[in-house]
Order: structure tokens, then sequence, then C-alpha cells
């Protein structure tokens, strides 16, 4: 059964709410997924599973990564995820002229543990509504085709 982490980081609940979708998504799908808020981790645990996920806001003008994911961002460049396949996704608010950047943060840094992007990022305008919740299913099924193509 392929395995899957969902690292997540939530201010207003939105991004969580993401999470959850794409964690009930997996299991529908037949995945061993997990879901953990990102200051309970370390990134080392991905090596772990098959599917590596990671879910943030983008906090403020200035587009910054979230404090408590923080740590979390810096570590994860140190980690050789060669084999693995990752996704990202997160919450932001499109007033922003940087909307979702800590989205794209992500994505690059993984980009540099040699893991393979499964599946294009998923952005989501505040709250979750339905398109976002098929997006974010499309998202998961993706992820999960591209470990089996591996």
């Amino acid at each position: 059964m392929p395995s899957a982490l969902i690292v997540y980081a939530s201010l207003t609940g939105n991004t969580e709410q993401c999470a959850e979708i794409v964690m009930e998504s997996f299991e529908k799908l037949g995945v061993d997924v997990e879901m953990v808020e990102s200051i309970q981790v370390d990134p080392s645990e991905f090596e772990g599973v098959d599917i590596c996920v990671v879910g943030t806001y983008t906090y403020g003008t200035d587009a910054n990564l979230p404090d408590e994911i923080l740590d979390f961002y810096e570590e994860l460049e140190e980690i050789d995820l060669t084999g693995k396949v990752f996704g990202t996704f997160g919450s932001g608010d499109t007033f922003y002229e940087k909307y979702c950047q800590s989205v794209d943060d992500f994505t690059e840094q993984f980009l540099k543990t040699g893991a393979t992007q499964g599946a294009e990022s998923v952005k989501v305008d505040l709250d979750p509504e339905e398109d976002d919740t098929t997006n974010l299913q499309a998202f998961a099924k993706k992820l999960l085709e591209a470990h089996t193509q591996k």
C-alpha cells in the first residue's frame, strides 16, 4: 500500500481544511496517509513515505513563509528525497500581489531534494469551495498516479 505524509501550517483553518480534503482523498484511493502540523514533525519523516505533501499559507504583504513552518522549510533542503513524489498546496488571498508565494517556495525547496513533482500545485483563495475541493481531490489522485508510474 502506498504511503503519504501531509505536513501543513494553518493560521485561520483554511489550509487545514485543504489538508483534510487531500487526506480523505488519499484514504479513498487506498493510500496509508498521515496528516501532521509542521511544528510536530521533522522533514526526515518524508524519507519513510512514498508521497510527500506540504500545505501552507502565505503570511503578510511581503509573502513570507509562516514562522511555524520556517524551520521545516530550511531543514527540508538537507534531505535526499530522490525517488519520492511530492506535491504542494496552500491557501492565500488574491488581494495580495504575491498570491500563495509560500506554496511556490516549497515547490522550489522540494526540487532541491531530488523528489519529483507529481502534480501541479493547488492554490486556494481563502477557504476551499466546491471547485477547490475538486482540484484537491484531483491533486491527490495525480500524486498517487505519479507514484505508481515510478
